[in-house]
C-alpha cells in the first residue's frame, strides 16, 4: 500500500508540478520583456573596461616618454640605450601570443589581473632604478605582461556583437587615448620635480595597482549574463583552427557539447595545443590581413618615431611646440575612435573598404609631408594622419577578429601584437637607415609600405565582399 500510495501521491503531485513550471516563467518573461535591464548591464560593463584602457595608457604615458633620458643619465650610450630600447619589442614579439592564447584558456579576468600586477612590478623596480641593471629589470616584467588593452578588447569582442564591435573598439580606443593625452602633460610636469622620474614612475605604479582593484571590483555577473544573452563564450575558449570536426561555425554548439564530455586539459597543455596551430593561423587564409599589419604599423612607426627630430631640423620646431602638437594629434585620433560608428554606418559596415581608403590616405599624408616645405601644410598632415591611423587601427582588429572567430579572439589579437612587436623592432633600423639619406627619408618610405598594403588589400578585396566574410570564417 504504501509504495503505491507514494506512486499515487507522486502521480498527484505530477500536476501540479506541471503547473508551478509555468508560474516560474513569467519571472523570466518579466526580465526578457524589459530588453533596457540588458542593455543597461552591457553598458555598465563597458564603461568599466573604457576605465581600465584610460588608467592603462595614463599611467604608461607619464613615464615611456622619460625611459630614454632617464636610462641615458644612468650613464647608459646611445647604443645600449638603443638595444634596452629594442628588449621591449622583442619581448612583446614572444609574450604577446602567448598571454593572448593564455587569456583564451584561463578566462579574462585571471589573465586581466595577472597582467596588470605584473606591470604594476615592472614600474616598481623602474621607480628604484639607479643603474641601468635595474633599469633592464623593470623593463622585462612589463615587457611580458603589459597586454591589458590586447585582453580588453578580447574581453570587448566576447561581449558584443559583431556588427557593434568595431564601434565598442573605437570608443575603446578612444577612452584609452584621453589617457595619453593626458598623461605625458602630467609626467613632464612631475619630471621638473627634485627626483620627478621616480615619483612619476611611483605613480604609474599606483595607478596600475588601482587599475587591477577596479578589474577585481568589476561586475563580472554582468558579462556572464550579457554573454549568454548574445550566445557568446566569457574566458575559457579552445583555440583550434582546421583539427575539430566542426569547421563550420554553425557547427559550434554541437561541438561544444561533445566537448563538455572529454575530460579537461591542464591550462598549459591549452596553450601548447593552441601554439601548435599558431603556423595554421598566421599562414592561413588571414596571412594578408597580419601583413598589412606589419606594413602599416612600421609605416606609422616611422612617421612617429622621427616626428620631432624631422620638425627640429626641416622647420625649426622647438620640442615644447613638437609635443603640444604630438597632444593635439593624440586629441584627434580619440575623437576619430569616437567618430567610427558614423564612418562604419556610411559604409554599411565595410570594415575592409573603410582600412582600405584609410590606408590610402595614410600613404598620401606620408607622401605631403615628406615634400611639404612649410610647417602649416605638416600641422595639417599630422592632424589627418592622426585620424586615418586611428581609423585603420579599428578597423584591422575587427578584421582579425573578424576573420580569426570570436572564439580564439584572445589569440589572434596576440598574434597581431606581435605583429606590430615586429614592427617595433624593424621600424628603429628603417628609420636610421632612411634618416642617414634625408631627414624626409623616413615619411617616404613608409609611404612606400602603405603602398604596398593598399595593393594587397587591393588585390584580397573580393574575400571580403558580401558573403566573403562568412566564407572566410568557415575556412
Amino acid at each position: 500500500m504504501e509504495p503505491g500510495g507514494r506512486r499515487g501521491l507522486a502521480s498527484a503531485r505530477g500536476p501540479a508540478s506541471a503547473t508551478r513550471k509555468p508560474r516560474q516563467e513569467p519571472g523570466a518573461g518579466a526580465e526578457a520583456r524589459a530588453p533596457g535591464a540588458s542593455a543597461v548591464r552591457a553598458r555598465r560593463f563597458l564603461l568599466c573596461l573604457y576605465l581600465v584602457g584610460f588608467l592603462d595608457l595614463f599611467g604608461v604615458s607619464m613615464v615611456v616618454p622619460l625611459l630614454s633620458l632617464h636610462v641615458k643619465s644612468l650613464g647608459a650610450s646611445p647604443t645600449v640605450a638603443g638595444i634596452v630600447g629594442s628588449s621591449y619589442g622583442i619581448l612583446q614579439l614572444f609574450s604577446s601570443t602567448l598571454v593572448g592564447c593564455w587569456s583564451d584558456v584561463v578566462g579574462r579576468r585571471s589573465s586581466l589581473l595577472v597582467c596588470i600586477l605584473f606591470s604594476a612590478l615592472g614600474y616598481l623596480i623602474l621607480g628604484a632604478s639607479t643603474n641601468v641593471f635595474l633599469f633592464v629589470l623593470a623593463r622585462v616584467p612589463v615587457g611580458i605582461f603589459k597586454h591589458t588593452l590586447s585582453i580588453s578588447r578580447a574581453l570587448l569582442s566576447d561581449l558584443v556583437a559583431e556588427k557593434e564591435r568595431p564601434l565598442v573598439i573605437g570608443q575603446f580606443n578612444a577612452a584609452s587615448g584621453v589617457g595619453f593625452i593626458l598623461g605625458p602633460m602630467v609626467g613632464g610636469y612631475l619630471t621638473e620635480l627634485d627626483g620627478g622620474f621616480y615619483l612619476t614612475a611611483f605613480i604609474c605604479f599606483s595607478v596600475f595597482i588601482l587599475n587591477a582593484g577596479l578589474v577585481w571590483l568589476f561586475p563580472w555577473r554582468d558579462a556572464e549574463l550579457t554573454s549568454t544573452e548574445k550566445g557568446l563564450p566569457v574566458g575559457k575558449n579552445p583555440a583550434l583552427w582546421g583539427k575539430t570536426d566542426c569547421e563550420v561555425q554553425e557547427a559550434a554548439a554541437p561541438c561544444q557539447s561533445r566537448a563538455r564530455g572529454k575530460p579537461a586539459r591542464p591550462p598549459w597543455v591549452e596553450v601548447a595545443s593552441t601554439l601548435r596551430d599558431m603556423k595554421s593561423l598566421i599562414f592561413s587564409e588571414m596571412w594578408d590581413i597580419f601583413m598589412v599589419r606589419l606594413l602599416m604599423a612600421v609605416a606609422a612607426m616611422l612617421y612617429y618615431s622621427n616626428f620631432m627630430v624631422g620638425l627640429q631640423e626641416r622647420f625649426g620646431v622647438r620640442p615644447r611646440a613638437a609635443g603640444y602638437l604630438i597632444s593635439y594629434s593624440s586629441a584627434l585620433g580619440a575623437l576619430a575612435g569616437l567618430a567610427l560608428g558614423p564612418i562604419l554606418r556610411l559604409y554599411r559596415h565595410d570594415g575592409h573598404a573603410v582600412l582600405l581608403h584609410s590606408s590610402a590616405l595614410t600613404c598620401v599624408l606620408l607622401l605631403l609631408h615628406a615634400a611639404t616645405h612649410t610647417v602649416a601644410v605638416a600641422v595639417l598632415c599630422a592632424s589627418l594622419l592622426a585620424v586615418s591611423t586611428a581609423v585603420g587601427r579599428t578597423c584591422i582588429t575587427d578584421l582579425q577578429l573578424a576573420a580569426g572567430g570570436a572564439q580564439t579572439s584572445g589569440t589572434v589579437i596576440g598574434v597581431g601584437q606581435s605583429v606590430t612587436a615586429v614592427g617595433r623592432i624593424v621600424a628603429p633600423l628603417l628609420s636610421g637607415v632612411a634618416q642617414e639619406v634625408s631627414p624626409c627619408g623616413p615619411p617616404s618610405l613608409g609611404a612606400v609600405l602603405a603602398l604596398v598594403a593598399i595593393f594587397i588589400m587591393s588585390v584580397n578585396r573580393p574575400r571580403y565582399g558580401r558573403g566573403g566574410r562568412d566564407k572566410l570564417k568557415s575556412e
